[in-house]
């Protein structure tokens, strides 16, 4: 049975999965992670999806307050052997619905041009390409992400 638990960036799943997903990182980052690094932290996260399946965490996703009207996706994750299931696309559904219900109205995110099933995934997940924001503006290995409800 898979479960879809809200929680903070406190839950000890969460952190396990966020390693995972940072030593993937580090080898599709090469020479790039470290910079990248120092946007990932996940202390002050307060809205994360952990999920479950039988009991156990398989992926993960996040998000915080970008600015008024819009929260940034953060941290998406699914264990390897949990790939290939729709876990991802769930994951941000279920980010959308809860940003939804908190009244926010558009949904930004980051990923890099080694990250082709993140891209693919973002584009069927009806995001589309925006210019390059924030810490991301000038970053030729940079995609930004926006969609609007």
């Amino acid at each position: 049975m898979r479960s879809f638990i809200r929680t903070t960036s406190t839950n000890l799943d969460f952190i396990e999965l966020v390693e995972l997903l940072d030593a993937d990182l580090a080898i599709r980052d090469g020479e790039d992670h470290q910079f990248y690094a120092q946007f990932n932290k996940i202390d002050t996260i307060k809205n994360v999806i952990v999920v479950l399946e039988d009991g156990k965490a398989i992926g993960c996703g996040a998000f915080k307050r970008y600015d008024e009207a819009s929260i940034e996706i953060k941290r998406m994750y699914v264990k390897e052997e949990a790939r290939g299931k729709k876990i991802a696309s769930q994951i941000i559904s279920e980010l959308e619905l809860w940003a939804k219900e908190l009244g926010y109205k558009n949904y930004v995110l980051e990923t890099g041009i080694r990250q082709p099933e993140a891209i693919a995934l973002y584009h069927k997940m009806g995001y589309h390409i925006i210019e390059n924001y924030g810490q991301y503006a000038n970053l030729e290995t940079s995609i930004c992400f926006k969609k609007s409800v």
